[in-house]
């Protein structure tokens, strides 16, 4: 039965991401549940959930590179950007050969603004805009930088319809990329289907849809894969392995010198015992001895 740990699913569409995490708190019947990364309700593919003291990693986990794979519609333009939004605009877009949609997705590579839809839950003046957009009030126009490392189309190009594969910095919205490829190409265009296929190092492939999750649990099955205990779950930064005394230091919340680690003052490390389980989450305060040692400070402690 899990405790604490990262849990890969594979979203089905129809749900939202808070629906997958009402309902494995249900099936493992664990309360303390999160998720690193939202997806639409149409779309599919991974979600990481943080389960038990793991939720604890989330905002470290939740900042990981995407990877999606989809399908853009072009001559059709709607409001949300995506396939569930009204039609606003159609115009044609059968003579378009592929080396225009190939140079139109190019144009969205790389470090950019990105003007976040109008159906969007980010929050301007303390209000998400979706709340502005389903009122019918004016949603003032707001962007975030993001990063697109590859976008490229996956398929021939059919009746209008592209597929394609898109990498990601954390927080870029697909539909928007759509939208503004069939902006660029002037006839308009949207999200028709979106999967995610991977954050950071996790692949949809280790994952379990929420239904083969609860015949798992129900039948006393290991979840395989698609269950990374606490101590295993990867993350981002350096690691710096703690002796019995500097144990019983960041137990109590204080700082230890390390020797031989990189990084910069303000990074962070992950600190383990020698069986490799993890203490504790610790930032770098200062360098001292001429740079050559490390004070840590922990920040997130995983032992009372």
């Amino acid at each position: 039965m899990p405790i604490d740990g990262l849990l890969l699913v594979d979203k089905v569409p129809g749900f939202t991401s808070h629906d997958v995490v009402q309902r494995s708190r249900r099936i493992l019947e664990e309360r303390r549940i999160g998720h690193c990364g939202t997806l639409d309700p149409d779309a599919t593919g991974l979600l990481l959930l943080t389960v038990g003291q793991a939720t604890r990693l989330t905002r470290f986990l939740i900042h990981a590179p995407k990877v999606y794979e989809g399908t853009i519609r072009l001559g059709v333009a709607t409001d949300t950007y995506d396939s569930s939004g009204r039609i606003v605009a159609e115009a044609p877009a059968g003579h378009l050969e592929e080396t225009a949609v190939d140079e139109a997705m190019a144009r969205f590579v790389g470090t950019f603004e990105q003007k976040l839809p109008a159906y969007s839950a980010r929050k301007v003046g303390g209000v998400k805009l979706y709340e502005l957009a389903r009122r019918g009030e004016e949603v003032p126009e707001a962007s975030k930088e993001v990063t697109v490392y590859e976008l490229a189309r996956t398929g021939p190009l059919d009746d209008g319809r592209v597929p394609f594969r898109l990498a990601c910095s954390s927080g870029t919205y697909a539909r928007a990329i759509a939208h503004d490829v069939g902006a660029a190409l002037g006839c308009g265009g949207h999200l028709a289907e979106l999967r995610r296929t991977a954050v950071g190092p996790f692949r949809v492939e280790d994952a379990l849809t929420l239904d083969q999750l609860a015949g798992k649990i129900e039948s006393g099955e290991e979840l395989g894969v698609a269950w990374i205990p606490l101590s295993r779950i990867p993350l981002p930064f350096a690691e710096s392995v703690l002796d019995t005394a500097q144990e019983r230091r960041v137990e109590h919340g204080q700082s230890v010198l390390a020797r031989a680690l990189q990084g910069e003052e303000g990074d962070w490390v992950k600190l383990v015992d020698g069986r490799g389980e993890l203490v504790a989450v610790a930032s770098i305060s200062e360098r001292v001895g001429s740079g050559r040692l490390a004070v840590l400070q922990p920040r997130v402690v995983f032992r009372p």
